[in-house]
C-alpha cells in the first residue's frame, strides 16, 4: 500500500486483527442494512445501517450534522478516535461512510482494505455479540462542501463553461441506458442514460478479486485510459452516491488527485430532473 498517494487511509485485515482492542480505535461495519453484521462481525465493531442511519429518507439527503454527532456518540467515538470502516461489496457502503465522515470533518478515518470479504476469506474470527461501547459527546465540524458536488455544478460542465471531468461509475448497461438501475433496486429514475460527456469507468474495476484495491499503477492506467488524469477537477457519480464515493476515495486518496467531488444526488436526481440533458448512445461507453 506504500505506493498510494495517501497510504495512511488504508489498513490491512492483519492490522485490524492486532489493534481491534485498542481503546483509541473504533471499528464500524457499514452496509445497506445490518443483516450481515447480525450474522457475525469483527469483535468490537459497531454496526451501521446505511439506509436508516446514514440517510435522511424524508429529505432524501445526507443526515444532518447533529444526527451524525449523536450517531458517533452512540458508537463511542470522540473527535480524536481513529475510525476504521469496513463492509461488504468491496467496501462501497464503507467508502460512503468514509466520505460522509470527511464531509463533517472527522480527522482520522480509514478503510480496512478488502473489507468483510477479505476478513472472511482469511477465516478470521467473527462474533454475534453486539459491541458494548461507552457513549461520548461528539462535536462535528464542516460541512466540507469541497468534496461534495451539487446538480448546479453539472450544467456548466455540459455547457463547456467548466473544465471538470465527469466520471460515471455505474455499469455499462446503466450508462448506455439499457437499464435504469441494478436489478432489485427500488430507488430509480424516470429516464435511463448518462450525463453528456461523462466517462464510464465502473467502480468495481478499481478492486481486486479479494476486494482489496488495485495497485497505484493499475489504478493510474485504468483512469488515464479514459482521460481522467487529475489535471482537471473530477466529479464522480452513480445512482445514489455510494458506488461513486468508492471511486472518489480511489481518485482522491489512492491516486492523489487534488480536486475530486462526489455527486451524491447522482442518477436518481439527474434522471428525474426537468430540463437536464442525457445521452444514451452505446458508443459513448467506449470513450
Amino acid at each position: 500500500m506504500a505506493d498510494y498517494a495517501h497510504p495512511e487511509v488504508l489498513v490491512t485485515t492483519e492490522w485490524v486483527a492486532n489493534h481491534r482492542s485498542d481503546p483509541t480505535i473504533r471499528l464500524i461495519e457499514v452496509d445497506v442494512d445490518t443483516t450481515a453484521y447480525e450474522q457475525g462481525h469483527i469483535d468490537g465493531a459497531v454496526g451501521w445501517n446505511w439506509q436508516t442511519q446514514l440517510q435522511d429518507n424524508i429529505r432524501r439527503d445526507l443526515i444532518e450534522k447533529s444526527v451524525l454527532e449523536r450517531l458517533l456518540g452512540q458508537a463511542g467515538v470522540s473527535n480524536d478516535t481513529t475510525i476504521i470502516v469496513y463492509g461488504d461489496n468491496n467496501n462501497w457502503f464503507a467508502a460512503y461512510a468514509f466520505w460522509q465522515l470527511k464531509y463533517y470533518g472527522h480527522k482520522d478515518v480509514r478503510l480496512m482494505n478488502g473489507g468483510r470479504k477479505k476478513w472472511l476469506e482469511e477465516k478470521r474470527p467473527l462474533t454475534t455479540d453486539a459491541a458494548k461501547v461507552p457513549s461520548t459527546t461528539y462535536r462535528a465540524t464542516g460541512p466540507d462542501e469541497s468534496i461534495r458536488a451539487r446538480k448546479e455544478q453539472i450544467f456548466p460542465i455540459i455547457e463547456r463553461k467548466s473544465t471538470a471531468q465527469l466520471v460515471d461509475v455505474r455499469s455499462v448497461d446503466e450508462f448506455t441506458g439499457k437499464i435504469i438501475a441494478p436489478p432489485g433496486m427500488n430507488e430509480t429514475a424516470q429516464r435511463a442514460g448518462h450525463i453528456p460527456g461523462a466517462a464510464n469507468i465502473p467502480w468495481a474495476q478499481a478492486a481486486n478479486e479479494d476486494g482489496t484495491f488495485k495497485s497505484y499503477d493499475q489504478l493510474k492506467q485504468l483512469y488515464q485510459a479514459k482521460g481522467v488524469n487529475g489535471s482537471d477537477p473530477v466529479i464522480a457519480y452513480c445512482r445514489i452516491g455510494e458506488r461513486s464515493s468508492h471511486t472518489w476515495f480511489v481518485l482522491k486518496y489512492l491516486l492523489g488527485y487534488h480536486n475530486v467531488q462526489n455527486y451524491d444526488g447522482s442518477w436518481t436526481e439527474w434522471g428525474n430532473l426537468v430540463g437536464a440533458p442525457i445521452e444514451k448512445e452505446i458508443a459513448a461507453a467506449a470513450r
